[in-house]
């Protein structure tokens, strides 16, 4: 298990530029809160790297993420992280999310969804990027209306992280990688 092979995957399966880099999105805030809590952060990464790979070829529920898991399982990589990814899906009742791994990926997938969201409507892009200025957006439900704000609220919850700290945690993390999500200004 790589990176190199975990990104060479998401190629294969993925053509939407715009999915590729919400992945690459969710894979900088999984490094960081890797680095934070002092786990693997290879592994973490390559759980956010991979957890919609599938996405674009079956995108109902329960395929994703199911098929992709069954590819990932083929593949040879390690139960916990299929798991991982299983359990970022809320519909799969059998894949509670248990581990820390597994309430990060949940944690940060819709956020980072977010903070992307409103980052391409700033002039700035990411660049001075500050919590109230996402929890504000939050508050619109028009803006980014597919995203699930209960979601980014219980992931933060159930992470242990409260909301104010997450969202600049993951905006914090997201700007290390500004200039390849094209939200650099």
């Amino acid at each position: 298990m790589n990176r190199a092979d975990a990104f060479a995957l998401v190629c294969e399966y993925t053509a939407s530029d715009s999915l590729r880099k919400h992945m690459l999105a969710v894979e900088a805030a999984m490094r960081a809160y890797a680095r934070r809590f002092g786990e693997d952060e290879e592994q973490w990464g390559i759980v956010g790297l991979l957890h919609d790979f599938d996405y674009e070829r079956w995108p109902e529920p329960p395929q994703h993420p199911l098929k992709g898991a069954e590819i990932l399982a083929q593949r040879g990589y390690p139960e916990d992280l299929i798991y991982a990814i299983k359990s970022h899906a809320d519909y799969l009742p059998d894949c509670p999310r248990v581990s820390r791994l597994d309430k990060a990926l949940y944690a940060c997938d819709e956020l980072a969804g977010f903070v992307t969201a409103v980052a391409m409507v700033r002039p700035e892009g990411l660049a001075g990027m500050q919590a109230s200025s996402v929890k504000k957006k939050l508050k619109q439900k028009s803006f980014a209306a597919a995203i699930q704000r209960e979601d980014i609220v219980r992931g933060a919850e159930d992470l242990g992280v409260p909301l104010d700290e997450h969202i600049q945690f993951v905006i914090d993390a997201l700007q290390t990688i500004a200039a390849e999500l094209g939200l650099e200004r």
